[in-house]
Order: structure tokens, then C-alpha cells, then sequence
């Protein structure tokens, strides 16, 4: 299996889509990757204080 990191674009899209209330699930369909990517992607960038996704996270990565 080949692995891929999420590009800033993705980031970006799942913000949007999350913020529309779409599920981890819908969101993985949509950019063709495996909803437990999703998954970790989100429990990684996750701002507390916000209590949101912050896709700007992953760039300081």
C-alpha cells in the first residue's frame, strides 16, 4: 500500500467540510482516502482552546 500526506488543500477541505457538519466518513469519500484518516488527522490538529479543526496546524509540522 502506498501512504500519502494530506496536502494543505485537504486540510483545508476537511475544515470546510466539518464545518458544514459532514461526517468522518462522507469527508474520507470525498478526497478518496480511508476514513480512519480522517480520523487521525483531526485528533492530531484538534485546537482545544477552539474546540475545532485547525487545519494551519499540520504546517508547523
Amino acid at each position: 500500500m502506498k501512504y500519502k500526506q494530506l496536502t494543505l488543500k485537504e486540510r483545508y477541505h476537511i475544515s470546510t467540510l466539518l464545518k458544514k457538519g459532514w461526517k468522518q466518513k462522507e469527508i474520507a469519500g470525498s478526497i478518496g482516502v480511508h476514513p480512519s484518516t480522517i480520523s487521525r488527522e483531526i485528533r492530531r490538529n484538534w485546537d482545544y482552546a477552539a474546540d475545532a479543526y485547525d487545519y494551519s496546524k499540520a504546517i508547523s509540522l
